[in-house]
């Protein structure tokens, strides 16, 4: 019991050392080299211009009806004991850049998988839809299937995933829509 609290002592001393080096030094994360030192230089590719600041960057919104995801066990379909998993998007998000004319979109999506009563642990495949609209147009339709690796069927799973192929001519007016959620169960 003594060498733990010895050893725990010992790396108390070198965190609060590694602490104030780093603030005696003007940069608190340069004493360990990590983070925006002063001496780095900014790549000019990191740079944004005013016209990217103020461009326009469609919103993402969730699918109301397709947002939840559950899956059954083979002709279980509304049975709660024959729940394998739901599966629900919990967020969104979209960064956009622009050049020569086209705006490039990387569109997010964030959620978690629960197991069932007759859930197991492994991996399931989530398929997803991202549409993009213009006005009324189906400008993009993508199908995503997501694998999720479940290793505890008690408590909830995250995923994440990013969709980075779509592209258009730069918008001339704010008239895009994106929309994402779970494929349909009639188009599976």
């Amino acid at each position: 019991m003594e060498f733990v609290r010895l050893k725990l002592a010992g790396l108390a001393a070198l965190g609060l050392a590694l602490v104030l080096s780093g603030c005696q030094s003007g940069d608190a994360l340069g004493g360990l080299e990590i983070g925006g030192g002063q001496g780095q230089q900014q790549d000019e590719r990191d740079t944004i211009t005013a016209g990217e600041l103020l461009a326009y960057c469609p919103s993402v919104t969730l699918s109301a009806s397709d947002a939840v995801l559950n899956s059954y066990q083979r002709g279980g379909d509304g049975d709660p004991a024959k729940l394998l998993f739901r599966a629900a998007v919990t967020d969104t998000t979209r960064s956009c850049t622009y050049g020569g004319g086209m705006t490039s979109m990387a569109i997010g999506v964030a959620g978690r998988v629960i197991p069932g009563p007759a859930g197991s642990t492994g991996t399931v495949r989530l398929p997803m839809r991202i549409k993009v609209y213009q006005d009324t147009t189906e400008i993009y339709s993508q199908r995503l299937d997501h694998e999720v690796a479940i290793a505890d069927t008690a408590g909830a799973t995250q995923f994440m995933l990013v969709d980075r192929n779509f592209s258009m001519p730069n918008p001339t007016a704010r008239n895009v829509r994106v929309i994402v959620g779970f494929e349909p169960a009639a188009k599976r």
